[in-house]
């Protein structure tokens, strides 16, 4: 029955998750459920579980988790603030003239919000409301504008301060400064690989994203400069004061996202929508999110606790590097897991259910873990675009005209899929693009350490004729061989 114990574990969390019940709360339910079993049938102790409480707590008082109210909250307010708009409007006047540029434009502003809010829901709602029906006014693919609408909102999920970063971060046990250095390389690389497939669209099917018509192009020379230029130096700033200060060890990520949060209120004041009704709105999204966060960290928390104590992580470990590949193999078996998975769960829950099984065999098999989380981050993002479940879509499907059908949204979003997959490969096979951005630290060979100690000026025990010092020394000496005496019999010094 013992082998048994994990196995029929997870399968019950397979079931609660298809049945469509709370994560957090199935979580919780079925470790304690499993607790109690464990105990009556001696799998063991009744004291392993009393660890619980400590656990939990210990979680809750990481400073780490305390960033992600801070940077939802300034996702927030910049979602509402008129930032979005005024980057929309001022790139794509800038590249409208070329065939694709409304969706370069697109995505390159993606990723300056990404950069900025750490949410796809900003991202994605904004650039849907704008710029969607500029592209369909003005012959657009339907399939093509809702994809790069969807796609370039998911790569909030890859370029820092992401959210799923620092998740991947803390479950991880690395430094949120390294998984932030490690997916500079692979954000950058994505964005033009985007940017290519638009350029590609453009050469062979130039009527698919036609430029926009002389007369949609309102703006043009410096005060056309000076409009992108207004949207740009905000945005960059706020950048630095989060990420700069980061890097350059200056503030930890949760001061980095107290001062972020400072910062969207200022562009909002910037923009002139700071008031009390976008304030409110900010902070009931960023209670509603923390909250989510939080009760699932707590029931995945209860969940690997009790699937240890079933000897579970003996379980994945044996079934996963039994894999054939060795490495590679694991690596391919983890991403398509998680792309399964990334059909019914939300990235936060696959992080918190997933990562703690798999972060053991990874390190036991030398995987590098910054490299590990930021290629599951990058598989993560297909959770985003998953037809028909992809919450990307469902951000979409809710502002796009009644015009846009539902099965254009799904089929426009398959290109991208594929192009965030690919991602997942050049980063497997080139893991360099990761690690490269990290600092290198000093490689110690214990076998070439030499410790010496300095020299005493006597014997700290010589007898009285060898001591150098006179008989001060040695009659001090002689005292402290009687007090260590008296010790060793038991009487103590007086």
């Amino acid at each position: 029955m013992t082998e048994y114990a994990a196995p029929l574990m997870f399968a019950g969390l397979v079931c609660f998750l298809l049945i469509g019940f709370p994560v957090a709360f199935s979580l919780a339910a079925l470790g304690l459920s499993a607790a109690f079993i464990g105990v009556e049938l001696g799998f063991f102790p009744a004291t392993f579980v009393e660890g619980m409480p400590f656990r939990i707590f210990d979680i809750l008082s990481r400073e780490l988790l305390l960033s992600v109210p801070f940077f939802t909250f300034m996702g927030a307010l910049l979602e509402r603030c008129g930032l979005a708009e005024d980057l929309l409007e001022g790139v794509g006047q800038l590249f409208g003239g070329l065939p694709g540029g409304v969706a370069i434009g697109v995505i390159l502003v993606g990723a300056i919000l990404g950069a900025i809010t750490g949410t796809v829901a900003a991202s994605v709602i904004a650039m849907g409301m704008i710029s969607l029906p500029v592209m369909l006014r003005y012959g657009y693919d339907m399939r093509i504008a809702t994809g790069v609408i969807a796609a370039s909102g998911t790569i909030t999920q890859l370029i820092p301060p992401s959210l799923v970063l620092i998740i991947l971060a803390d479950q991880l046990h690395t430094p949120v400064s390294d998984m932030y250095a490690g997916a500079m390389g692979p954000s950058l690389v994505q964005v033009l690989l985007f940017v290519a497939f638009i350029v590609f669209v453009a050469v062979t099917r130039p009527d698919k994203v036609p430029p926009l018509p002389p007369e949609a192009r309102t703006q043009r020379g410096w005060p056309l400069f000076r409009r992108v230029l207004w949207g740009m130096l905000p945005s960059v700033a706020l950048i630095f004061l989060v990420l700069g200060t980061i890097f350059m060890g200056l503030a930890t990520p949760t001061e980095a996202g107290a001062m972020g949060a400072v910062g969207a209120m200022v562009l909002a004041a910037l923009h002139q929508r700071l008031n009390w009704k976008l304030v409110w709105q900010s902070m009931q999204s960023t209670m509603e999110i923390t909250t989510m966060v939080v009760f699932i960290l707590i029931g995945s928390t209860m969940f690997t606790l009790v699937f240890q104590g079933m000897h579970g992580n003996h379980w994945v470990e044996s079934l996963v590097t039994s894999l054939p590949g060795g490495v590679i193999g694991f690596l391919i078996f983890v991403n398509l897991l998680v792309f399964v998975l990334a059909f019914f769960l939300d990235f936060f829950e696959i992080a918190f259910i997933l990562i703690p099984l798999l972060a053991p065999v990874a390190q036991k098999l030398g995987i590098d873990l910054v490299w590990f989380g930021v290629l599951i981050c990058i598989t993560m993002q297909t959770a985003f675009m998953h037809p028909p479940f992809g919450f990307a879509l469902f951000y979409l499907r809710g502002i796009a005209p009644k015009n846009v059908k539902s099965g254009d949204i799904y089929r426009g979003a398959i290109p991208w899929l594929g192009l965030q997959l690919l991602m997942a490969g050049i980063v497997i096979f080139w893991p360099g693009l990761v690690t490269g951005m990290l600092d290198k630290h000093a490689v110690i060979n214990p076998d070439k350490v030499k410790i010496e100690l300095p020299a005493f000026p006597y014997a700290p025990y010589a007898a009285p004729d060898e001591v150098q010092g006179g008989p001060e020394a040695s009659v001090a000496n002689d005292a402290g061989d009687r007090a260590i005496s008296r010790v060793l019999r038991g009487q103590g010094s007086r």
